[in-house]
């Protein structure tokens, strides 16, 4: 199964298929009717929803969705928390809510961030019959009758959360397809890296709908921009706003604060072990490039990797092929090789990756920062959300 992963995952991100090897070329034509299937029924699904036939639940408070167009990698998580520790510092109390998708590493990874915060989770498929879970539970802050968006404009430390248990806002991870739920505010995530593939949509290519999607964008957000050219970002820009001319286009970046050993993960340790040192990428994420890129950034002496299809669970074979690559490793430079995986590579499992004792494993902690480009700025960020949920769900006066 992994094998095929992969063999997909490079067919969707071919520049031409016509230049792909036999055996990929064999496959192209059943991904072919497997993605014209896909998009029949997605278009009927849609349709569906647009004429009422499936209902569309409505909260009774606002509802923010990260999602994108494509599978993994365009920093959605990394945004969810980032909106979630937003709006708590402002004292407003965020739901997240995840299917928990992939074994949920993304959730136990927000839930170790956000320790210590008003910040909720439910975790489900059906996020409305969740959301409605924890509304009945804890009580909502009513939109209408409440100021509640002029707090986002107060300056307030992280440190002053509010105690109040009852829902404020609620966050959608990765729901840009997720129609049964309403969303005042849809943020849509792009990975600037690896884009939108070879714009066919699953399995063929990585799209889960094709780009016109964009149109029901309110903020696009082009993510690893510091991994990209500035005439990149430029193209980049342009053609999202050929889909939808008045979006705006912000940029992120993941910001490397620093490692943790899997041995003793309560204790933080510098970037600067990294200097110098001959390192092993472990990762099974969306966009293993961004991390091993970041790793090379941080002046490793020479950086090997490992890549896995996303949401890989490691197992006892994994281990071991990854304890034979680093023996390779060691023999060839003479030096003892250092594993560095992902936060998400931890929490899907924080247990197994100590097997590969004595190599020492370290789990690369960072954060999304919005990249001051193209007169946007982390404020500017904050201001277009407000604006749009001020536009999409005004406070009654």
């Amino acid at each position: 199964m992994e094998k095929l992963r992969r063999l997909v995952t490079e067919i969707a991100y071919a520049h031409s298929l016509d230049k792909l090897p036999p055996l990929q070329r064999s496959v192209v034509p059943f991904l072919s009717v497997a993605s014209s299937t896909y998009k029949l029924v997605l278009s009927l699904r849609y349709y569906l929803y647009e004429v009422g036939f499936f209902q569309r639940h409505r909260l009774p408070l606002p509802v923010i969705s990260v999602g994108n167009l494509t599978w993994g990698g365009n920093g959605k998580t990394p945004m969810v928390e980032f909106i979630a520790l937003w709006l708590a510092d402002c004292g407003i109390s965020p739901l997240i809510l995840s299917r928990g998708y992939g074994g949920g590493d993304e959730v136990n990874m927000l839930r170790r961030h956000l320790s210590g915060t008003t910040v909720q989770f439910g975790v489900g498929a059906n996020r409305a019959a969740v959301a409605s879970h924890f509304i009945q539970k804890y009580g909502y802050i009513n939109g209408y009758q409440s100021s509640w968006c002029e707090e986002l404009c107060l300056n307030r430390k992280k440190e002053s959360y509010c105690d109040s248990k009852k829902v404020g806002v609620a966050v959608l991870d990765d729901a840009m397809q997720h129609w049964s739920l309403w969303r005042d505010l849809e943020i849509v995530m792009v990975n600037g890296l690896t884009l939108w593939g070879n714009l066919q949509l699953m399995p063929l290519g990585p799209l889960r709908e094709p780009l016109t999607a964009l149109r029901r964008a309110d903020v696009v957000v082009v993510h690893h921009a510091d991994l990209v050219s500035e005439d990149s970002l430029e193209d980049i820009k342009s053609i999202v706003q050929k889909v939808k001319e008045s979006v705006p286009v912000f940029f992120t970046r993941m910001d490397p604060s620093y490692l943790i050993d899997v041995r003793t993960i309560n204790s933080k340790v510098p970037l600067r072990v990294v200097h110098k040192a001959l390192a092993l990428c472990v990762s099974a994420i969306g966009s293993a490039d961004s991390f091993v890129k970041q790793v090379q950034k941080m002046g490793a002496v020479y950086v090997d990797r490992v890549d896995f299809s996303d949401h890989h669970v490691f197992d006892a074979e994994d281990i071991q092929m990854i304890r034979a690559r680093l023996g390779e490793l060691e023999i060839r430079f003479g030096l003892k090789p250092i594993v560095i995986v992902t936060e998400k590579d931890y929490d899907r499992d924080p247990e197994i990756l100590k097997r590969l004792d004595p190599f020492k494993v370290f789990v690369l902690c960072s954060k999304l920062k919005v990249v001051p480009y193209c007169n946007s700025s982390e404020e500017g960020f904050k201001k277009c959300l407000r604006d749009q949920l001020k536009l999409k769900y005004p406070v009654a006066n």
